[in-house]
C-alpha cells in the first residue's frame, strides 16, 4: 500500500457516503479508477437495485472519453462475485480490463466473504486488501450491513438529549426542547438514514411524536419503520403514529398480556402487531429477530428510560449519539431506568469516543461494539 493507495482509498470511502439512506440493506460503496495517478472514473451505490459503484465508476470513465484497460480500481469494499439485483462485479471489472483492484474492507456476507477476490486473482489482476485507518474507516461507514451479515440482526443506536447533569426531562417530564433547531435537524438526517426508529409506549403517550424524517436535504426522504415497545398494545388510536400508519408503517411489539380486543383494534387501524413474550430482554431479542429478517439494519432508540434500560441490560445497544445541552436541571428523567454497575470497574467503557459541537450542544458519540 502506498500513500496514494491510501489517498485514492479514502476519497471511495467518501463518494460511498452519497448513497447513504439510499441503499439499505445494501452497503455504501465508493469506487474510483486511476491511471498513472489520474482519476479517470468514479462512482458510487445511489440507490436499492440500482448499479454498484464499481459499474458506476467504469461508466463514469468511458463516458469521459476514458480507457480503464491497465488501470486500477479503488473500491471502499470488495467486489460482489454473486448475482443479485444487479450482475457480478467481478465480470464488470474483467471485462474492463482492469489490471489492479485496491479493496479498503472486505464483505463478511455469506454470500461474499472473499469470492469476488479470490476470483480475481485467479484472473491474473493484482488484487491489494488494505488495512491501517483506511480499513478501519471502511468498516465503520457499514456497520450496519456488517452487523446484519454477521448477526441478522440490526446495528441499534441509542440517541438522548441531556442536561449537564445528565437528565432528559424534567421531574414532571419537559422535555422540549433540550436539544436546539441544528441538533433537531441532525436527527432528522438520522432518521432518513436509518431503517427503523424505536420508542417505548409512555414516550409515545406523553409525546404524541411523529417519528419521521421531515426537513432534509431530499425532497422526500425515505422514511423509516416506526416501533412501539408496547406490552399491553395501548397505544392510543388517536395518536399521530397510530392514526398515520397507512401512511408510513408502524410496528407496536406486544406482550403476552395484551389484551386480544387491544391488538385487533390496533391491526384495524393498519398498525402491525408483533406479538412478543418473556420479560422485556426477551421481547428486545424478539423484535430484532424480526427486524432481521425482514433485512432491517439499522435501529435508532429515541426513548424512554425504561426502553433505553432495557436495551442496555440486555447488551443490545452497539452506539450511543448523545446531545448534551448547556443547562442544569438538577433533577428529573435519566436517560436510562437500570440497575447499574455496583462498581466503577464493572462499568462498560466504549471502545471509541468522539464528540463535536452541534449547534449549541455537544454531540458525543461512543462505540460499544466494531463489526
Amino acid at each position: 500500500m502506498t500513500e496514494e493507495d491510501r489517498i485514492q482509498l479514502r476519497r471511495a470511502i467518501e463518494l460511498g457516503e452519497a448513497g447513504r439512506g439510499r441503499v439499505s440493506p445494501n452497503p455504501v460503496v465508493g469506487a474510483l479508477v486511476v491511471r498513472d495517478g489520474e482519476v479517470i472514473g468514479e462512482g458510487f451505490h445511489a440507490e436499492l437495485g440500482g448499479v454498484h459503484a464499481e459499474v458506476a465508476a467504469l461508466a463514469d470513465c468511458r463516458a469521459r472519453g476514458g480507457d480503464p484497460v491497465g488501470a486500477t480500481m479503488y473500491v471502499s469494499l470488495e467486489p460482489c462475485a454473486h448475482q443479485g439485483r444487479q450482475p457480478p462485479c467481478t465480470e464488470a471489472i474483467l471485462a474492463a480490463g482492469i489490471s489492479r483492484v485496491v479493496i479498503a474492507a472486505d464483505d463478511p456476507s455469506e454470500k461474499a466473504g472473499g469470492r469476488g477476490p479470490g476470483i480475481l486473482r485467479d484472473e491474473g489482476i493484482e488484487v491489494e486488501l488494505a488495512d491501517g485507518d483506511e480499513a478501519t474507516a471502511a468498516r465503520l461507514a457499514n456497520q450496519a450491513f456488517r452487523k446484519h451479515a454477521r448477526t441478522a440482526r440490526p446495528l441499534v443506536i441509542l440517541k438522548s438529549a441531556l442536561s449537564l447533569d445528565g437528565f432528559t426531562a424534567t421531574a414532571e417530564g419537559d422535555s422540549r426542547w433540550i436539544s436546539g433547531a441544528a441538533s433537531r435537524a441532525l436527527v432528522h438526517r438520522w432518521r432518513a438514514e436509518t431503517d427503523a426508529i424505536a420508542v417505548g409506549v409512555l414516550t409515545a403517550m406523553a409525546d404524541d411524536p411523529l417519528l419521521t424524517a421531515r426537513e432534509v436535504a431530499d425532497a422526500e426522504p425515505r422514511q423509516p419503520l416506526r416501533i412501539v415497545f408496547d406490552s399491553s398494545a395501548r397505544l392510543p388510536l388517536d395518536s399521530r403514529l397510530a392514526s398515520g400508519a397507512g401512511e408510513v408503517g408502524v410496528l407496536v411489539v406486544a406482550g403476552a398480556e395484551a389484551r386480544p380486543e387491544s391488538v385487533a383494534a390496533l391491526r384495524d387501524a393498519g398498525v402491525e402487531v408483533l406479538a412478543a413474550s418473556g420479560g422485556p430482554a426477551d421481547r428486545l431479542r424478539a423484535a430484532l429477530d424480526e427486524l432481521g429478517r425482514r433485512c432491517v439494519t439499522s435501529l435508532m432508540v429515541e426513548g424512554g428510560a425504561r426502553l433505553a434500560g432495557a436495551f442496555l441490560d440486555a447488551g443490545e445497544v452497539d452506539e450511543l449519539r448523545l446531545f448534551y445541552a448547556p443547562l442544569l436541571l438538577g433533577a428529573g428523567r435519566p436517560l436510562a431506568e437500570r440497575e447499574g454497575a455496583g462498581l466503577i470497574a464493572d462499568g462498560e467503557r466504549p471502545l471509541a469516543v468522539t464528540w463535536e459541537p452541534s449547534g449549541g450542544e455537544m454531540l458525543v458519540r461512543a462505540r460499544l461494539r466494531e463489526w
